[in-house]
């Protein structure tokens, strides 16, 4: 039995697939299953009920589960002492990134803290506000930049943009002349806007509903670009941070939005009163000093 075997085992019993596992891990099903089938084989026990259109742990699964992710948390607590020892020689830091953040300034800040410890590495994830927020919680991510507000009872967090959403319209839509479109002339329109990951997906739908309609809501998506080339095709209209726009091509046009204007307000969070690795302390402070001054 080794670590990985272990590790297998809780990511197909927390997702509750080996196909899901699979992908989340970046292996092959079969590895996986031979993996799990593997593990049962020295323990002697099925680990999951597989007669079941549901894969289900059994009774032996949910204890060995129980033991298996405290054996988990005290190898990446060895891994993150180890890490210590070495001091900012080494080290890894894994950061979630909102892709409808445009981090060119925000990656210039990363790459300056490389040149000095040359010997971190980094991984960077992309996804919505609220898995960033689940992915940190969870330690599967050392910290993460979301939408506020946040949940100030588990992170800790620093502020460091607000802008607001413009509307964005085919060149050829009726609105898209004006200067300003007040949030109420678009009670009839077809909206495209991000997924149910996003934050901003609740806080445009909350800003509707106050002006007195609910959006109608065509599509969803996680990647803006994607979402551009949707309006340009005339499917709808959206909503997009102000630095996005500044990366449209021509073939839409963004518009101010007012009463009332939509703001999105970004903030750097980490684990509240947890263990953070010397290289992930290391790089929060740094970036703390350098997002004191506006990102540009």
């Amino acid at each position: 039995m080794d670590i990985k075997q272990l590790q297998y085992f809780i990511e197909v019993a927390d997702l509750g697939s080996f196909s899901r596992a699979a992908e989340s891990l970046f292996i092959t099903q079969p590895t996986i299953s031979k993996m799990i089938k593997n593990l049962e084989e020295e323990l002697g026990v099925p680990l999951f009920d597989r007669s079941r259109k549901k894969l289900l742990l059994t009774d032996a699964g949910q204890t060995i589960l129980k033991q298996a992710k405290l054996i988990d948390k005290a190898f990446t607590n060895l891994e993150i002492e180890v890490d210590n020892l070495l001091g900012l020689k080494k080290g890894h830091i894994r950061i979630g990134l909102p892709p409808i953040f445009d981090a060119h300034a925000f990656l210039k800040i990363i790459g300056c803290f490389h040149e000095k410890y040359p010997g971190i590495t980094f991984q960077f994830v992309e996804d919505g506000s609220k898995r960033i927020e689940d992915d940190v919680d969870k330690h599967i991510l050392d910290a993460g930049v979301v939408v506020l507000p946040t949940k100030d009872d588990i992170f800790e967090h620093f502020a460091f943009m607000e802008e607001d959403l413009k509307l964005i319209l085919h060149p050829r839509h009726p609105l898209a002349e004006k200067t300003e479109v007040h949030l109420t002339e678009l009670a009839n329109e077809s909206f495209i806007l991000f997924n149910k990951d996003f934050v901003l997906n609740d806080h445009i739908i909350s800003a509707c509903n106050k002006s007195g309609f609910h959006p109608h809501i065509i599509s969803e998506s996680s990647q803006w670009s994607f979402i551009e080339e949707m309006v340009a095709s005339k499917l709808g209209v959206s909503l997009l941070p102000e630095s996005i726009c500044r990366h449209l091509k021509r073939n839409v046009r963004a518009v101010k939005v007012i009463e009332p204007s939509i703001s999105w307000n970004l903030a750097l969070i980490w684990r509240k009163n947890a263990y953070i690795s010397n290289a992930a302390k290391a790089w929060l402070q740094f970036t703390k000093e350098k997002l004191k001054s506006p990102l540009e």
